[in-house]
């Protein structure tokens, strides 16, 4: 950490007078020249390229607003990762260089990764090589092998959380580590409790709240899984389904979809993801695996995507926005009787009664119905709930995040939604009218973007339009 020192005070008003974190003296803008355009944006603030004006280094700068951490086990938390952040320091691991404060935010210097997250990169080139797999998977494991020999556990390892330095080939370019918000230092021989993950990648031993830092190596196990074949080895409808596959810890390698991919590979997987702990691979013993070391020696000179890996990867991926626009509509033409519980969850919630849940609001409403162990990927759903990225929730959110699925596959109900969008009513949704309701205040200005992938999703046929079959088929998926 560089020219770490005591709070500044800058005279920003209406923040926080709390000091969160030892920092760099001084305003932030006496060395950082501030790109306006924002490289990402999330509740938690957002991102932007931050050119130092002596060294003329671009790194990232990342925006933390005080008032998101309006309590004291949040500031704790907030102070806990930055903590580990400062300490970790590793060529696959995204580098914390300097911090400032002022009264209303910490503003933190970072490396810039402008390569993108992994799946999405892999997805974009379109093709993989079981050698550029066998690449990736070494840098995760080197990021996991140092933080494990500093003694500290991620406990949230996903796609999401790896990113690339640059846009160069997938060989060329680093794959960093990042999100240190779930990580904890550990003692030797310690076990830990807290039920912390992503429900496809988190180990059986999380769920059971009875865990070591092995758990990081499962979850790099199902990450390997994925690369190869496009989809998890625990999966299911729901998450509780998941996760039942991942307590029974039972998975297999389809012979269709591993025909491509050498035995070696499916041997780590297999060591990977040992139920025992004991038994499981280490970060150093995966390292020094065979197909690691000599980088997939016996792997076949061919590209995974043969198989269909990206094309399965993308739909494991995707969100499927073309359904979610479809519940909007659903969720508004549905009758007053039909929403009536949901209704009343809603103003329960909606502690202040504007009309509008605010993330702090629906954690206190959830605290207060009993549930006291918060989903730890709480802010990822909400916001995939919050369709908008208005940073709240509104009604038609809320009811189309929540309605029961059986409005979701009756036809009579589908059907509306189905007329909604096929405005001229030859029984068929083309591009043109997909954007003419998505374009409707009613709808969520976020489903614009993207047409042709939004078509895609629901024409599963390619014929350039959706039926009513095909709409079917996409709301019972």
């Amino acid at each position: 950490m560089e020219n770490q020192g005591s709070n500044t005070g800058n005279d920003s008003k209406g923040g926080s007078d709390v000091t969160l974190i030892a920092q760099n003296p001084g305003k932030i803008s006496d060395f950082y020249e501030m790109d306006k355009k924002k490289l990402g944006e999330g509740s938690f603030g957002f991102v932007n390229k931050a050119r130092h004006k002596s060294t003329k280094v671009t790194r990232a700068c990342k925006t933390i607003q005080k008032a998101g951490l309006n309590n004291a086990k949040k500031r704790e938390a907030f102070k806990k990762e930055i903590g580990i952040m400062k300490v970790l320091d590793h060529p696959n691991i995204c580098k914390l260089f300097e911090s400032f404060e002022d009264n209303r935010c910490v503003y933190l210097i970072m490396e810039l990764c402008v390569g993108g997250e992994l799946f999405d990169r892999i997805i974009e080139l379109g093709h993989l090589k079981e050698v550029q797999a066998a690449i990736l998977m070494q840098n995760m494991f080197r990021s996991i092998y140092y933080m494990h020999e500093c003694h500290f556990t991620h406990r949230d390892l996903k796609p999401e959380n790896y990113i690339f330095t640059t846009k160069e080939a997938l060989e060329k370019s680093t794959l960093k580590l990042i999100d240190f918000g779930l990580a904890r230092e550990y003692e030797q021989g310690q076990i830990l409790a807290t039920k912390a993950g992503t429900p496809y990648y988190v180990a059986p031993q999380v769920l059971a709240g009875k865990y070591d830092h092995q758990a990081d190596m499962w979850s790099l196990g199902v990450i390997m899984y994925v690369i190869l074949c496009g989809y998890p080895p625990f999966h299911g409808d729901t998450d509780e389904e998941v996760l039942q596959k991942v307590r029974s810890g039972q998975f297999t390698f389809v012979k269709s979809d591993w025909k491509g991919v050498s035995e070696d590979a499916q041997k780590l997987i297999r060591n990977l993801l040992k139920m025992n702990p004991i038994d499981r691979f280490t970060a150093q013993q995966a390292l020094n695996d065979v197909w690691i070391k000599d980088k997939a020696p016996k792997a076949k000179d061919v590209d995974l995507h043969q198989s269909g890996i990206v094309d399965k990867l993308r739909v494991f991926r995707s969100q499927n926005k073309l359904k979610k626009a479809a519940l909007h509509v659903i969720a508004n033409s549905l009758d007053d009787k039909a929403i009536s519980d949901l209704r009343d969850i809603f103003h329960q919630l909606d502690s202040n009664g504007d009309g509008q849940l605010t993330p702090a609001e629906l954690m206190q409403g959830l605290e207060n119905a009993g549930i006291k162990e918060l989903p730890p990927d709480l802010e990822a759903i909400l916001k995939d709930v919050d369709s908008d990225g208005s940073g709240i929730i509104d009604y038609s959110e809320f009811l189309a995040a929540t309605l029961d699925k059986k409005f979701m596959t009756q036809e009579n109900v589908c059907w509306q939604a189905f007329k909604a969008f096929d405005t001229n009513g030859d029984g068929k949704i083309d591009r043109a009218e997909l954007a003419a309701v998505l374009q409707d205040d009613g709808v969520s200005s976020s489903f614009q973007k993207d047409l042709a992938e939004l078509m895609k999703e629901g024409d599963t046929n390619g014929d350039g339009e959706i039926d009513f079959d095909e709409f079917m088929a996409m709301m019972r998926k």
